[in-house]
């Protein structure tokens, strides 16, 4: 039997007028209340305007309806056609069976009509959404990552919801840190200039300062569990703002943080390996809408000063404006391919912490903080915002009890990913030799010229160890690997003594931040896992979007299908023509799926859908990475990866030519740094004089590309 279920119709509901009845409770105003007080009033005072004014909907659970896209018309045909089947089974001739079959082919040419109507209608309908886009290509999919039956301690799967909901929630309790004593603060920082570090955060929790915040919330968003949903803060912005500006400056004076912001549901995401296995799972964290919006002002005023006195380490990539998985890979492969065109080996560590995000120490990451200069009612604040939370895990409507949060940064929160950068923020002060981060993903390496080198590596991999077992961030040995990359040297085996010592497994395919990574350094198995990513997902909207008009095609194409083809695609563009053939092969399938213009060539359905060849698209994305770099739109270092040429007699090119560095592997010559120059230098002055990245890309697409 179906569940049935109400929930409050938020499309359907007159904003304004909820909007005015807020105002008028505010008439009011909080005073001589604690905060607490003020937020239970605020609360209850929204949630009881939702309930009188938000009408409500009944739904079913555990029921799959199949093609609600059905018109009337269909269904009543489809009635027709079942009847003549019964007059033919009842009275053979081959007058009924005639009679039968016309009513069959209609009612499937009616289905396909209603479905290619239905397609169109929903896919015009998600301009502008992606995730209502993405959400709904997810339900399409054969194979869901949705939690299914995990294994109990015992080794019993799981038989219902509530089962896995309570099993989950005893792992990601037992994967909390336990600390005692807090380590000697001399041992974070290796200079004495804490003055110079003092914060002096002036917050502005004002109501047009609530009001811009509120504005900018995304309406399908999930609500915390105290059920404000962003929705109707959004719709409402003017009217909540006033009382959410008290709350908050309130709040930031005395350091206190309401309960309900403290408490969290889990949304446990599937990460890889076996579906069974808790381990498996990434508690993401549901939490207060209002909190979010109070963190996200503590977080831009603590990114103001840090980067004021440049205390974030510049080896970080993860959530740093600016820096991404594409710029950790370009700067790592850089090293990498100039270490093998020089002749020298490099030897790569892939670190992995335990359960990294929930395993942060509370006490030591306060003592971090206060020597980054966080101090006073900002330090108050956020040692109250991480002690005494609670949670539970929710899967599918079923929770599990709530259970103390001993450690770690809510994953979901604004502030945690910046906690956890700066409790990780001087690792590379721990090492001689180079790294890159990106949040919790690590990777050291050495040039490899003889045995010493590896010995080298082998100390820098003892004292992260020892930082980890200090500051109890323990690494995960199983997880943690070791690549040779373009040497035989017979160096030895690396140890990782954490709890135990265990030696480093040797790999020669590491999946380095979303991109397949081998010891040879070349993009071939890359391409075939994009190419084949992107087959499979080709394959779902084959078979689900039978006939597709040049407007739905692209909004597929681009949004769902390409991407697997062009993630992160400036670190390992293919330069084999094989592997270059192998990813244009997918956007050459994928035109066809356009019926009218199956039949002409791929280089006229590429004109009539107003698309390039992949490879055109690398070149035009290599321009842009190279104009970002150049010109300081992200945060990393131009030196790194070219040298400005300096003669003063050529009077040709532009005045952000690049020299042309000698390189003596094509693997190097086809690298990002080495095979954009030549093309960057053929720009004409007006296209790298542009003061945008958009201006860049207009005047690139308008400039003629004769190199091409």
């Amino acid at each position: 039997m179906p569940e049935f279920r109400q929930k409050l119709d938020r499309p359907r509901t007159d904003w304004k007028r909820i909007g005015i009845k807020c105002l008028k409770k505010w008439s009011l105003k909080f005073s001589h209340v604690s905060v607490e007080q003020m937020r239970t009033k605020f609360k209850t005072t929204v949630n009881d305007l939702e309930q009188q004014y938000i009408p409500e909907k009944i739904y079913t659970m555990n029921r799959k309806r199949k093609c609600k896209w059905i018109t009337k018309a269909t269904v009543n045909q489809i009635k027709e056609r079942e009847r003549a089947w019964k007059q033919y089974r009842q009275f053979p001739s081959g007058r009924n069976f005639e009679n039968y079959k016309q009513i069959r082919n209609k009612v499937v040419s009616m289905i396909r009509s209603d479905e290619e109507e239905y397609n169109s209608r929903i896919l015009m309908g998600f301009k502008g959404k992606p995730k209502r886009f993405y959400g709904h290509m997810r339900r399409l999919q054969t194979v869901k990552d949705n939690v299914s039956a995990v294994k109990r301690p015992s080794g019993e799967l799981t038989t219902t919801d509530q089962q896995v909901a309570d099993v989950l929630g005893n792992f990601f309790q037992s994967v909390f840190t336990k600390e005692d004593e807090v380590q000697d603060q001399s041992k974070v920082v290796h200079d004495d200039d804490t003055a110079l570090r003092t914060a002096n955060l002036n917050i502005d929790f004002s109501a047009e300062a609530v009001v811009n915040k509120l504005q900018r919330l995304q309406p399908d968003k999930s609500a915390g569990p105290d059920n404000l949903h962003p929705v109707l803060l959004r719709n409402c912005a003017a009217a909540v703002a006033e009382p959410l500006s008290i709350i908050f400056k309130k709040s930031f004076e005395t350091g206190h943080v309401p309960l309900d912001w403290k408490t969290a549901n889990i949304v446990p995401i599937y990460k890889k390996g076996s579906k069974t296995d808790p381990a498996n799972y990434r508690p993401v964290s549901l939490t207060s809408v209002p909190c979010k919006i109070m963190e996200s002002f503590i977080k831009e005023a603590l990114l103001k000063h840090l980067n004021q006195f440049n205390m974030i380490s510049q080896l970080q990539h993860g959530f740093i404006e600016g820096k991404s998985c594409l710029t950790n890979l370009l700067e790592s492969l850089e090293c990498w391919t100039k270490a093998l065109d020089e002749g020298y080996g490099v030897d790569v560590l892939y670190l992995d912490y335990r359960k990294a995000f929930d395993s942060v120490p509370h006490k030591r990451l306060l003592q971090k903080l206060t020597l980054y200069g966080i101090n006073g009612s900002t330090l108050i604040w956020i040692e109250n915002f991480l002690t005494l939370r609670t949670t539970r895990v929710g899967v599918r409507g079923y929770f599990s009890g709530w259970f103390q949060v001993l450690s770690g940064v809510p994953q979901g929160s604004v502030l945690g990913p910046l906690l956890f950068l700066l409790f990780v923020n001087e690792l590379p002060s721990w090492i001689v030799n180079s790294m890159r981060m990106f949040a919790d993903d690590t990777k050291v390496w050495a040039y490899i010229r003889s045995t010493e080198d590896s010995q080298s590596l082998q100390k820098d991999l003892d004292s992260l160890t020892t930082w980890s077992n200090e500051w109890l961030l323990h690494f995960n040995p199983d997880k943690c690997k070791i690549m040779h990359i373009g040497h035989k040297f017979d160096t030895k085996y690396y140890m990782l003594d954490d709890s135990r010592k265990v030696e480093l497994q040797s790999t020669s395919v590491e999946k380095d931040l979303g991109v397949f990574t081998t010891d040879n350094l070349k993009p071939s198995l890359q391409c075939q896992k994009s190419a084949a990513k992107a087959r499979s997902v080709l394959g779902i909207v084959r078979r689900n979007f039978r006939k597709l008009n040049v407007n739905g095609f692209l909004l597929i194409y681009k949004s769902y299908i390409r991407p697997h083809l062009e993630y992160c695609v400036q670190a390992w563009s293919p330069y084999h023509q094989k592997d270059i053939q192998c990813l244009e092969s997918v956007q050459r399938a994928a035109t066809k799926l356009v019926p009218s213009l199956k039949k002409l060539s791929y280089e006229d359905r590429l004109i009539r859908l107003g698309l390039t060849t992949l490879y055109q698209r690398r070149i035009r994305g290599d321009l842009i990475e190279t104009y970002k770099i150049l010109t300081g739109k992200i945060n990393v270092s131009s030196d790194n990866f070219f040298h400005l040429h300096t003669g003063s007699h050529n009077t040709r090119g532009h005045s952000l030519k690049l020299s042309v560095q000698r390189s003596r592997l094509d693997l190097r010559k086809n690298f990002f740094s080495l095979r954009v120059v030549r093309i960057w230098n053929s720009l004409p002055q007006d296209v790298v004089n542009s003061t945008s990245v958009t201006m860049f890309k207009r005047r690139l697409d308008k400039h003629c590309m004769e190199w091409i």
